[in-house]
């Protein structure tokens, strides 16, 4: 027998270089919806707390959300220390969009969303969008690197998620500039905790100078990279979903924000 909300969330499948990557796709009960494809960190997944505040809150303002897990995480084919890039990463993304568009669940308005390294990825994927059949609207980036230079606290011991990483990984796979790209950006949304301790706050306040608008910086006085704070994550909630209503619809019209807790 079928649940209740099995119409409205789908389990997707879609192939990246012959791996299989696993996602899922949240939809608001109405048609043609606008929707947003969000990117997790670097050693986050498909399941990690933004990834899931934004299945909940998007579908029911109206808005279809897709997740997904990156090569080599969560239950996507491949291995983390060999497929883990950030070039592999928006490739990743890019197929993602243009899997759920060829689906068609939902409108052509797309809305990103990235944390930390996703957010680099999305970044690196704006203008590459141009040449897949949508109408980028707008995103929201949290705690994103623009220069990966800049990134303190590298990840290099094992954990239970991937084996130790030596520094050459880095080096090889996740070294970026990506300033001169930020320049395309344009109805974007940033988070950022001034005490970030892996990607220090003067990424969010390059990204926002580089970029068009209109645009809007949220700096969180005391915040980690993590957001672990209750308030923050909970102005996060708000201003996210009040940012892509009014990025897919300006008039507001069609889309109102329903209040949430």
């Amino acid at each position: 027998m079928k649940t209740k909300n099995e119409k409205w969330i789908k389990e997707i499948d879609f192939q990246v270089e012959g791996l299989t990557l696993k996602g899922v796709l949240h939809l608001p009960k109405i048609l043609n919806p606008p929707i947003v494809v969000g990117s997790h960190g670097l050693e986050g997944s498909k399941s990690s707390a933004k990834q899931m505040v934004l299945s909940r809150l998007l579908p029911e303002n109206g808005v279809a959300f897709f997740r997904f897990d990156h090569r080599g995480c969560g239950q996507s084919q491949g291995n983390f220390l060999t497929d883990t890039s950030l070039e592999k990463r928006t490739r990743d993304y890019l197929m993602a969009v243009q899997h759920i568009m060829d689906l068609n669940l939902t409108s052509k308005r797309l809305g990103l969303f990235g944390s930390s390294i996703g957010g680099a990825t999305c970044i690196n994927a704006w203008e590459r969008l141009d040449h897949l059949d949508v109408k980028t609207c707008g995103g929201v980036l949290c705690s994103a690197p623009v220069q990966s230079r800049t990134i303190e606290n590298i990840p290099v011991q094992s954990n239970g998620k991937r084996p130790a990483l030596p520094l050459s990984f880095f080096e090889q796979n996740l070294l970026f500039n990506l300033l001169e790209k930020t320049k395309s950006l344009h109805h974007v949304l940033i988070f950022h905790g001034d005490a970030d301790e892996v990607v220090p706050v003067s990424n969010a306040h390059d990204i926002y100078t580089c970029m068009q608008s209109p645009k809007q910086k949220i700096i969180h006085r005391g915040g980690d990279h993590q957001m672990t704070s209750k308030e923050h994550q909970a102005e996060f909630a708000r201003k996210m979903v009040e940012w892509f209503l009014s990025v897919f619809n300006p008039d507001n019209k069609h889309l109102q924000c329903k209040d949430h807790k």
